[in-house]
């Protein structure tokens, strides 16, 4: 049993049989392996990753601030006009007022301190941004990308429901398979035994000597009864167990959208415990949150099975799904969206999110997932609650707000001054300190939080 959430997202491991082939960088959780290499250095999944991470990271655009450039571009405006002034007036303090209001001082230093206001107060909200420009380009977002297992979803496999078949209490029924599951502690078995402790379902050992079948499940007996616990080849075809025959359609209504575990006591199904990967309680709220803030396009992509991503994109209501991807067909939607003019936001959390967080206009990560994915992102948030995205949107969507209006009041302003000036209604001092108090003003006012 190979768990590779961290290379396709699963967050169920995958039986591995002899001729299938695992991934570089994942993980044995049950048995044991025999690799034979087929694929020499530089040419494994995790090796390819980075190279499409380097390869994305080259085309990240490292443009000067237009604040910077515009107050550039203006000074050789600003020294011909006072040369232009006194040219056609003769007149010096006319002339001197034109020099007396500069456009650079408030633009270099209220748009910095805009940005660096936000950034501090994203980090209130345990949110880590690498740059400005990153939270310029969450507020001219329209699309977002979720990866699931970790994001979306808390990738600790958990017990959903216990369904009855022989008619027995469901909490004894949950203590038996725990009884069970506690001596061998895989994911699976962990989901189990945490369920009957989360009941308090304590127990003495009930059960003789325990075989354990790797990959299919445990036999032993309570009593004078055979007790088995595992996959549905295991319990039904190795172990030939019944279906009760009244409860024959039942078991097919069974949910699709979770794992099944099955348990079966003296040859006949006694109960299917199933296991899920828990949805956030909140990732229903955010997705219609983001929506509310101007997210046109919202996508979850999934290694895990066609049937359980239809589940949870239904659950959390995201516009589109794709499940059973790979790493480079997450970066190639990406990809894909961009040449149709789109903002992406990637949000991930393993090894095989990488490329499209490089790939991303704004790659954001879950801070306790891969340390690559952390690396890579621009923006990294906690795994406490995604609603530190809907913050996230808040506040850059502000700061593009005041941003603009910064520069309107700047130019605006500070040309009024230059008129004022030029036409002689006010003298060159009262330019200046009109100009310097202004620029400290709206210096101040760019410092304030954008949420209060």
């Amino acid at each position: 049993m190979v768990n590779q959430a961290s290379m396709t997202g699963e967050s169920i491991p995958v039986k591995k049989e002899s001729g299938m082939y695992v991934y570089a960088g994942t993980a044995i959780e049950e048995g044991e392996i025999t690799l034979c290499v087929k694929k020499e250095a530089g040419a494994t999944r995790f090796e390819r990753i980075v190279t499409m991470i380097e390869e994305s990271e080259q085309l990240k655009s490292t443009a000067e601030g237009k604040a910077a450039t515009l107050a550039d571009a203006l000074v050789p405006w600003s020294l011909g006009g006072t040369a232009l002034t006194w040219l056609l007036t003769r007149n010096v303090s006319k002339a001197l007022s034109i020099l007396m209001v500069d456009f650079s001082c408030a633009l270099k230093l209220a748009m910095p301190l805009s940005v660096l206001s936000a950034m501090r107060e994203a980090s209130a909200y345990h949110i880590t941004v690498k740059g400005g420009k990153y939270m310029e380009a969450v507020a001219a977002a329209d699309t977002i990308v979720f990866d699931k297992t970790g994001t979306l979803t808390k990738a600790k496999p958990q017990v959903a429901d216990v369904v009855v078949f022989n008619g027995k209490d469901k909490d004894e029924l949950l203590r038996i398979a725990a009884c069970l599951e506690e001596h061998f502690p895989h994911s699976i078995a962990n989901a189990v035994v945490n369920e009957a402790r989360k009941r308090r379902l304590v127990h003495n050992e009930m059960h003789s000597k325990v075989d354990y079948i790797v990959a299919h499940g445990i036999a032993t007996y309570v009593g004078e009864e055979r007790v088995v616990i595992g996959s549905y080849h295991f319990v039904f075809e190795d172990e030939k167990c019944i279906i009760p025959e009244d409860k024959r359609e039942e078991f097919h209504r069974l949910p699709t959208e979770y794992s099944h575990l099955y348990l079966a006591v003296g040859g006949v199904l006694a109960a299917v415990i199933c296991i899920e990967d828990p949805l956030r309680e909140e990732a229903d709220a955010v997705i219609r949150a983001l929506h509310m803030q101007g997210i046109t396009k919202i996508v979850m992509m999934t290694g895990d099975s066609e049937r359980t991503a239809r589940a949870i994109a239904e659950r959390v209501g995201v516009d589109e799904y794709d499940s059973e991807v790979l790493p480079e067909d997450k970066a190639g939607f990406v990809e894909s969206e961009k040449r149709r003019g789109r903002k992406v936001i990637m949000i991930g959390d393993g090894i095989n999110d990488s490329p499209a967080l490089s790939a991303a206009d704004v790659g954001i990560a879950i801070s306790e997932g891969a340390e690559i994915a952390r690396e890579i992102a621009d923006i990294t948030i906690s795994e406490d609650n995604l609603f530190q995205l809907v913050t996230l949107r808040a506040i850059s969507s502000g700061l593009l707000d005041r941003i603009n209006r910064n520069y309107r009041f700047v130019i605006g302003f500070n040309l009024g001054l230059i008129l004022l000036g030029v036409g002689g209604v006010i003298t060159p001092a009262m330019s200046a300190l009109l100009h310097n108090t202004s620029t400290l003003g709206i210096s101040l006012k760019s410092m304030t939080n954008l949420l209060d």
